[in-house]
């Protein structure tokens, strides 16, 4: 079988690399709604991912790999094809002007916007989600994402003062996860706030100043219900104006001598005690 579907890419001024170049930029990716993703497990993700939401068109619009890559991936190539995604073969110069990494790994996918509208995933009715608000760092927003995926959570939502989720550090911290569940760009905080408790889910602001702390809320059972959780910036967390927003401020405990959690680490401890109390007696992910 044929392993790719055109000839290969040898030219940094050809079209499609210069096109795929310009998504380095946030306002390139905004306007033409694509954006890359790089690596095998990335890239395999996306073909399997299926089509964009509110689209008939697969999330994947091309896959670029090096013949070594192609050999070495058979796998994907073969389900792109399957799914009607056109593979196309390149040099190493060529990959790596496309990408944003220092060594790429010779495969990268050009994928269509996948986000999810805000209205969409509360007519889901949402157990678990996770709220970004002020997230600054790509790499913790990928993490995030991809944590929110492992734990299960049903959302995540990136409010208007948040990084990009399609800049490729984010993408490639996500590993594949950013494909796997729902998550809505550019929700204001408050909205997004004012609207999960519409829906009847409760809504905890982590923050290492909270009133509560994450045992407090374990022994009372009270993490069963319909939660989400507002993860702040990086260095300063929360401003009071959005703790106040919601139901809870809660700090995870610290009982060595660490000054504090770092962003991803506090969400992986925050939503994975959700999920475990969600699915446990009397959670709301347990039936009867």
């Amino acid at each position: 079988m044929q392993s790719t579907d055109t000839p290969l890419l040898t030219s940094l001024r050809s079209p499609r690399v210069v096109a795929a170049r310009r998504l380095a930029k946030r306002n390139q990716r905004s306007k033409e709604r694509r954006f890359l993703a790089e690596g095998p497990q990335a890239v395999r993700e996306a073909v399997a991912y299926g089509r964009a939401p509110g689209s008939g068109e697969h999330a994947v619009v091309e896959v670029y790999l090096t013949p070594e890559a192609a050999e070495r991936h058979a796998d994907i190539v073969e389900a792109a094809r399957a799914a009607g995604v056109p593979v196309l073969t390149a040099t190493d110069e060529v990959i790596a002007d496309i990408c944003d990494t220092v060594t790429p790994q010779g495969i990268v996918a050009l994928c269509r916007f996948i986000d999810t509208p805000f209205e969409e995933v509360l007519r889901a009715r949402p157990k678990l989600v996770a709220v970004l608000a002020h997230v600054r760092d790509p790499g913790n927003a990928g993490t995030v994402l991809r944590t929110a995926d492992a734990a299960g959570a049903d959302a995540v939502i990136l409010t208007d003062a948040s990084v990009d989720p399609y800049n490729p550090k984010a993408v490639r911290a996500s590993v594949g996860s950013l494909f796997h569940l729902p998550f809505a760009t550019g929700v204001p905080v408050a909205e997004a706030v004012a609207r999960l408790r519409e829906a009847g889910v409760r809504v905890l602001a982590a923050d290492g100043a909270g009133e509560r702390d994450l045992d407090q809320e374990l022994d009372e059972g009270t993490l069963g219900a319909p939660g989400a959780w507002v993860f702040g910036n990086e260095a300063w967390g929360l401003p009071e104006e959005t703790r106040a927003l919601a139901d809870e401020v809660v700090r995870v405990p610290i009982h060595g001598h660490a000054e504090s959690l770092n962003l991803a680490t506090a969400a992986a401890v925050c939503l994975y005690a959700s999920a475990r109390a969600q699915r446990s007696p009397g959670g709301c992910r347990v039936a009867g």
